[in-house]
């Protein structure tokens, strides 16, 4: 897998600095983690699912979940793991899936003992598995279906991932706050190995409110929400080695037929490099506020996105790779003779980078140029974003 390999070789060549690295599912986790990306969910009962998955990772998704939760009926549940098992030994038997050619796949259940049962039927289709989401995640509910994941991987002999998603009524009230983080701390610091990222609920969250944010908000915008998203990375995202990688929530929608609002991308960049049409376009399918998100994501220390309809995917992705001007500075920071500290001016001549303090964000911007690349010098989102949707 690469990020923005399904894009012309000569076209990455004008585009990158320096292109994204090649990765497999047996990667290390630091590295899949920062590599997630745009995680494109997908109801477990589309009756084609292995043909939507090679078709997804020919459009550019490097992950998938095959939901069993709350994208499906509660009565379409048994059908729908019946699907998942027939869909993924039909893709197991694939040359692309041979080749190596496929999504990271993981699999949202609702019960723990679903784990063990899947893997168990899927037999050894489960290769084609990286892990499982464990939905509503607290300690209590948690450590069972962490548990779960544990014997799995024990009787598979393979390595599988959990990806908890913190969306419980006790994570967002205030007086059960604190201690809720807590407990998930302790839960997922008992099985950091198998741990590879932390994904934020924040449908639920809106939920418990009677809430939810129109197209021209973001989840920064609404306050009770915001709040819950500082206090994960405060708790769960710190970069001192305790931290885990937590994403970005998922952006609900793909048109809009009528703005409150004015638009929130300007002009110039896309009359710089004569996409007008494109900067219509995002517009029209409200991927503006997408793109805002995206950047207070990041912003705020979340990296990667749930997505639930591939129209997002390469947005995510675009703004996801590292700026030349990003990549010259981490570089700065982290030469071997500034191992004692100090301060200097950018390259750029822009800004000042402190050796010590800006250590962590230089060490978090190699990773992510390494999975998503570094843009050429005069190369913006915008060029990256025209050429990923024309290709």
């Amino acid at each position: 897998m690469r990020h923005f390999g399904h894009i012309a070789p000569e076209v990455r060549k004008r585009l990158f600095h320096r292109e994204p690295e090649a990765f497999t599912a047996d990667a290390p986790a630091r590295l899949l983690a920062a590599a997630l990306g745009a995680t494109l969910y997908s109801p477990a009962t589309r009756p084609r699912l292995a043909d939507d998955i090679l078709k997804q990772a020919a459009g550019g998704v490097v992950s998938m979940v095959l939901c069993l939760e709350d994208s499906i009926d509660d009565a379409d549940v048994p059908a729908g793991e019946e699907n998942l098992v027939r869909q993924l030994t039909d893709l197991a038997e694939r040359p692309e899936t041979r080749g190596g050619n496929v999504p990271l796949l993981f699999v949202r259940v609702r019960a723990p003992e679903q784990i063990p049962d899947l893997v168990r039927r899927l037999g050894p289709a489960a290769r084609t598995l990286s892990g499982f989401v464990l939905p509503k995640f607290t300690e209590e509910r948690g450590m069972p279906f962490l548990e779960a994941l544990s014997d799995a991987e024990a009787a598979t002999g393979r390595r599988l991932f959990a990806m908890p998603v913190l969306e419980s009524p006790e994570l967002l009230y205030r007086e059960s706050r604190v201690h809720t983080l807590e407990g998930i701390y302790r839960a997922v610091d008992k099985y950091r190995d198998r741990v590879l990222a932390l994904r934020l609920g924040v449908t639920d969250f809106c939920s418990s409110y009677g809430l939810r944010r129109g197209p021209d908000m973001t989840a920064y915008d609404v306050q009770v929400v915001a709040s819950v998203i500082a206090d994960v990375v405060n708790m769960l995202g710190r970069a001192d080695g305790t931290g885990f990688t937590v994403t970005g929530p998922v952006w609900e929608y793909f048109r809009v037929q009528e703005r409150m609002f004015k638009p929130q991308l300007r002009q110039s960049p896309f009359l710089q490099v004569q996409a007008a049409d494109l900067r219509a376009r995002l517009i029209d399918n409200a991927m503006d506020g997408l793109l805002r998100e995206i950047s207070l994501d990041q912003a705020n220390g979340l990296l990667g996105k749930t997505c639930i309809h591939p129209s997002h995917v390469l947005p995510v992705h675009a703004l996801s790779v590292v700026s030349h001007e990003e990549y010259s500075d981490a570089q700065d920071i982290l030469r071997p003779e500034r191992g004692g500290g100090g301060v200097l001016r950018s390259a750029y001549t822009n800004k000042m980078n402190e050796v010590k303090p800006h250590r962590a964000w230089a060490e978090r911007t190699l990773l992510r140029a390494e999975t998503f690349g570094v843009a050429g010098e005069d190369i913006g989102f915008v060029e990256l974003l025209a050429a990923c949707l024309t290709d």
